[in-house]
This record gives structure tokens, C-alpha cells and sequence, in this order.
């Protein structure tokens, strides 16, 4: 879900009076002149943080409503950082024949890297390891069986020979029409 903060940097609306805009954020903030004067520094103050989208449209509306033109920005997303594990030592792995039965995966151990993570722990999962390099992963098939056919009825005809095909109208012989003459 996205958060937003609100901030001012003293910006009036086109045609509003600053006296006026003072009084009314006064009014809006429930402030005293000490706190809007520090509005109207020319800095750019925040106003209100870690707001939802429908919160800093209403404080926007009512600023605007007042005579300020309030700025809204997006917060940004904190990403919570992650420290990887070591690499384990590094053992030679025995190679292994295609046609050995795979060892089953021994369930895997993880500690939590907080309390978050601590709810995993009873956690069964596999430790499905990575095999090495050049080992067949797929179980073994044997080849498939040709279906027996009985093509004895058949036989080739030989290059060039007419296979019945019937005839287009398109083949039929052209009929000779030279002997007509057009009367204007």
C-alpha cells in the first residue's frame, strides 16, 4: 500500500491574500502566528507523514480550501536488507552413476534470522541439494515400441505416373475460338 506526506513551502493560490492564508491555516492547525510564520520561511516543512492516499487528498482539499498549495509525494518504500549465509565449504561431490537409485533428500535445518523467520523452524521442508555437473536428472526411459503396421496391401507407382487425380476445369483443353469475328 502506498504512503504519502503532505508539505508546504509557502505557495499561495493564484489570487489569495496572505494575511488571509494565515489566518485561515491558523484556524486549520489550531497553530499560533509563531508556527504559520515558519510555514511561510520559504522552506519546504512536511506537514504530516505515512499518510494513505483518501488522508493527503483531505489535507490537500483543505489546504487548497485555505489558500496554500500544499505538495504531496510519495514516501519512500523501505526495503528490508537481507544477510546472506556464507557459502558452505566446498567438498568434492561423488559423481554419480545415471543408473544409481537417488538418495532421498534429508530434511533441512534453517535458523531464523528473526523473529519472523522463528515461526518457520518446525518447519519439514527437503534439502534438495544441486547435483553435479554432467549427471542425468531424468529417470531413465525405455525406448517406445513401433506399433506393428501390416503395409503389405501397398505399393509404390512408379515416378511421373498419374495417381488418379481427378481433373480441375481449369486442366480442360482450351476450345478454338479463332474462326469468331466481333460485329460492330
Amino acid at each position: 500500500m502506498s504512503r504519502y506526506e503532505i508539505s508546504f513551502s509557502g505557495e499561495l493560490a493564484p489570487g489569495a491574500k496572505l494575511e488571509q492564508v494565515e489566518a485561515n491555516l491558523t484556524r486549520l492547525f489550531q497553530a499560533d502566528a509563531q508556527r504559520i510564520a515558519v510555514l511561510f520561511s520559504g522552506r519546504r516543512i512536511v506537514i504530516k507523514q505515512d499518510l494513505d492516499h483518501a488522508s493527503v487528498e483531505k489535507y490537500r482539499q483543505a489546504m487548497a480550501r485555505a489558500g496554500a498549495i500544499a505538495e504531496v509525494r510519495p514516501m519512500p518504500v523501505e526495503v528490508e536488507e537481507i544477510e546472506l549465509a556464507p557459502p558452505p565449504a566446498e567438498e568434492p561431490a561423488p559423481v554419480q552413476q545415471a543408473s544409481a537409485a537417488p538418495a532421498s533428500p534429508q530434511p533441512l535445518k534453517v535458523a531464523p534470522r528473526d523473529e519472523y523467520m522463528a515461526a518457520f523452524v518446525d518447519v519439514e521442508a527437503p534439502d534438495f541439494g544441486i547435483a553435479p555437473v554432467g549427471v542425468d536428472l531424468q529417470d531413465a526411459q525405455p525406448e517406445p515400441k513401433a506399433p506393428p503396421l501390416d503395409l503389405s496391401q501397398f505399393s509404390l507407382a512408379p515416378v511421373g505416373s498419374d495417381m488418379g487425380e481427378r481433373r480441375r476445369a481449369s486442366d480442360a483443353p482450351v476450345p478454338d475460338i479463332s474462326h469468331l469475328k466481333l460485329v460492330d
